[in-house]
C-alpha cells in the first residue's frame, strides 16, 4: 500500500518536516526515499535542513535511517505503544552530536540550532523542530500508525486527540477485521 494522504494528515508548520521524514520509508513497500547518500542529500536540501553542497555518505544514510526510525518509535508511543528507551537515547544523542545550542537573533527571540554541520546539522534541525513542536503543545498529536506493516506518520486533528490510524478506510478496517476474525476464532474454540 503506497500512501497518498499527505495532505489531510500533514502537521503544521516545521513539524510536517518530521512527519515527512518518518514516511520517507515506507514500510508496506520498503521504498526508501533516504536509501542512497544522494537522495538522502536531496531530501534534506529540498527542505533547507542542508546546504545543497553538502554531499553525504553512506555512514551519513545509516545515522539518518537509524534516527528517523527513532523518531518513528516516539511517535508510535504518541498512540498507546510503550515509551522505546532506545529511541529516547538516539534522538538524545543526535541532539549531542549536533551541539544543539540556543541562539538569539537581532530581535531577542532565541533558538535551538546546531554547531556541527553535514548530517549531524540536519539531524539537529530536525530535534530543535521536535521541541519547538514539544513547547507549542504540537509534539503529541503528531502519531505513528499502529498498524505493523504501516507505522505511517500523521498530524492528529481531531478534536479530542482520539486518532489512531493513519487511514480508517485502510489500516483500521484492516485491524477491525482482525479483531473481529480473532473473537470469532476465540468463540468458536470455546463452542467446539
Amino acid at each position: 500500500m503506497t500512501h497518498d494522504h499527505e495532505h489531510p494528515k500533514a502537521a503544521p508548520d516545521e513539524l510536517d518536516h518530521i512527519r515527512q521524514f518518518v514516511n520517507t520509508l515506507d514500510l508496506d513497500s520498503l521504498e526508501d526515499k533516504l536509501a542512497e547518500p544522494a537522495t538522502a542529500a536531496a531530501w534534506f536540501e529540498s527542505r533547507g535542513l542542508l546546504p545543497e553542497t553538502e554531499v553525504l555518505t553512506a555512514a551519513d544514510v545509516r545515522q539518518a535511517q537509524a534516527m528517523r526510525e527513532a523518531i518513528r518509535k516516539l511517535l508510535l508511543a504518541h498512540n498507546s505503544a510503550p515509551l522505546d528507551a532506545a529511541a529516547v537515547d538516539a534522538v538524545n544523542n543526535a541532539a549531542k552530536s549536533a551541539e544543539l545550542v540556543v541562539r538569539f537573533d537581532d530581535h531577542g527571540d532565541a533558538e535551538l540550532v546546531p554547531v556541527r554541520p553535514g548530517i549531524d546539522g540536519a539531524l539537529g534541525r530536525l530535534t530543535a523542530i521536535v521541541y519547538r513542536s514539544m513547547s507549542e503543545g504540537t509534539w503529541e498529536r503528531l502519531k505513528a500508525c499502529p498498524e505493523d506493516k504501516c507505522e505511517w506518520a500523521f498530524y492528529d486533528w481531531s478534536k479530542n486527540r482520539s486518532a489512531t490510524w493513519c487511514d480508517m478506510a485502510t489500516c483500521g478496517n484492516r485491524a477491525k477485521a482482525r479483531a473481529y476474525r480473532q473473537r470469532r476464532q476465540r468463540g468458536g474454540a470455546i463452542s467446539a
